[in-house]
């Protein structure tokens, strides 16, 4: 009996200790996903009032929100008593990894990036690039789309685009 009576004792101060930890991760979780929902709607305007392309925009919402939010569950993590040091550096490693396997394309979505911010050619622009003609029929985040003379469509990788060859 005197087993079951420990187990109970120490099953209640579990629960004292954790308890209040437990409810201030929770009320912090929704309230920070109540503050990124709120500041992605705020970048969302200002790129609406700056006239930012839709392309563009959705991408950066998309990566804003996922940064917040990686940040926020971090955080809530440290309140439970992970220890963040080492998730931190596991996010870093896996964000390494990724980013050298995705070397080419990520090259490409940032030329994509810079092209839509720096608009150095619109639609209905002919331009010539990487050994073809024709007009801009459209602007992607990787790649640009050109309609040559005989009505062929022709798909560029944005990175040697934004780097000007």
């Amino acid at each position: 009996m005197n087993g079951a009576n420990d187990y109970l004792i120490w099953a209640v101060e579990q629960i004292k200790y954790w308890s209040p930890k437990l409810v201030t991760a929770i009320l912090v979780l929704l309230i920070g996903l109540w503050i990124i929902k709120a500041v992605v709607k705020v970048v969302n305007r200002l790129m609406d009032r700056r006239d930012v392309d839709i392309s563009l925009r959705g991408f950066l919402k998309s990566l804003l929100s996922i940064s917040l939010k990686i940040l926020l569950l971090i955080t809530v993590a440290g309140m439970l008593g992970v220890e963040t040091t080492s998730f931190i550096a596991l996010v870093g490693a896996a964000g390494l990894a990724i980013g050298l396997a995705l070397q080419g394309s990520l090259a490409n979505l940032a030329g994509g990036v810079l092209i839509l911010i720096f608009k150095p050619y619109k639609v209905g622009d002919w331009i010539e690039a990487q050994g073809h003609a024709g007009s801009v029929h459209s602007i992607q985040i990787f790649n640009t789309v050109l309609k040559s003379p005989d009505n062929k469509t022709i798909l560029i990788p944005n990175g040697p685009l934004a780097g000007g060859s």
